[in-house]
C-alpha cells in the first residue's frame, strides 16, 4: 500500500522505512539513517493504532501487552528516537493522533482505553517537558474514522456506545486535512469535529453526566 501511494508522487519525495514502531533498537536504527541522509524532521506524527475492544476478563495479559505497542510505545520510541535533534535544532513539531477513549471513556474496551489514556499521557508530560525549547508536543483526536481498522479488529464496532452515533464520521482525507492544519499552526490540543468538542465540554462540566450515558448505551456485562 505504501509503495503505491509513493510511485504516485515525484521522485524522492518520500521514502519508506518498514519498522515496528514497537521495536525500540529498530526504531533507532532508522532514525539514524534518517538523521544522517536526511536530517532532522521538522515533524513527527504518531498515528499507530491497533487493539480489539474487550471486558478485562476477555483481554489475555499478552495481547494487553500487545495492544500498548501500538500507541503507546511506538509513540514514545519515535519521539523518542528524534527528540534530541530536534532539541538541538530548537525546532519541530511531535502530533500524537489518538481516541476519544483517551478522555470520554466506555465500556467494554479496558486495555485499549488504558493504552489511549497512556498516549494522551505522553502527550502531557512532553508539553511540561518541551517548555522553552521551542519543539511542540500536539495532541489530535478524532471521532468514528471510515478505515479498515474495524475490519482488522472484528467485534470491536459493536462496543462503541449508541451515544456516540450522535458525532459524524470522518474520512481518511478528513483527517489529513486537520493534520495539514496541525503541521501549519501547531497547538496543544486538536479535537475534531465540532460535535465532539461538544462532549468534551460536557465532559468537563458535567462527566457525571457523560459517564452516566456511556454505561447506559455501551456495552454491558
Amino acid at each position: 500500500m505504501m509503495e503505491a501511494l509513493v510511485k504516485d508522487l515525484p521522485q524522492g519525495l518520500a521514502t519508506i522505512f518498514a519498522i515496528d514502531a514497537a521495536d525500540a533498537p529498530a526504531v533507532l536504527d532508522a532514525a539514524k539513517v534518517i538523521l544522517r541522509d536526511l536530517g532532522t524532521p521538522d515533524v513527527v506524527v504518531n498515528c499507530a493504532g491497533a487493539g480489539v475492544w474487550r471486558f478485562i476478563e476477555e483481554t489475555p495479559p499478552s495481547e494487553a501487552r500487545q495492544m500498548m505497542d501500538a500507541p503507546y510505545f511506538a509513540s514514545f520510541n519515535l519521539t523518542h528516537a528524534f527528540m534530541p535533534s530536534m532539541l538541538k535544532q530548537r525546532s519541530g513539531t511531535i502530533i500524537h493522533v489518538n481516541s476519544p477513549v483517551s478522555a470520554l471513556g466506555w465500556p467494554g474496551a479496558t486495555g485499549y482505553m488504558a493504552t489511549r489514556w497512556a498516549l494522551r499521557g505522553l502527550h502531557e508530560a512532553l508539553t511540561l517537558d518541551l517548555a522553552g525549547t521551542g519543539v511542540k508536543s500536539c495532541h489530535v483526536v478524532f471521532s468514528k474514522v471510515k478505515s479498515a481498522y474495524f475490519t482488522n479488529n472484528p467485534g470491536s464496532e459493536e462496543r462503541v456506545p449508541a451515544i456516540a452515533r450522535l458525532v459524524p464520521e470522518l474520512t481518511p482525507e478528513q483527517c489529513a486535512d486537520v493534520l495539514l492544519d496541525v503541521i501549519q499552526r501547531p497547538r496543544r490540543e486538536v479535537i475534531h469535529p465540532a460535535m465532539l468538542r461538544v462532549f468534551y465540554g460536557l465532559n468537563f462540566l458535567f462527566p457525571w453526566l457523560v459517564r452516566f450515558l456511556a454505561i447506559r448505551t455501551g456495552r454491558r456485562h
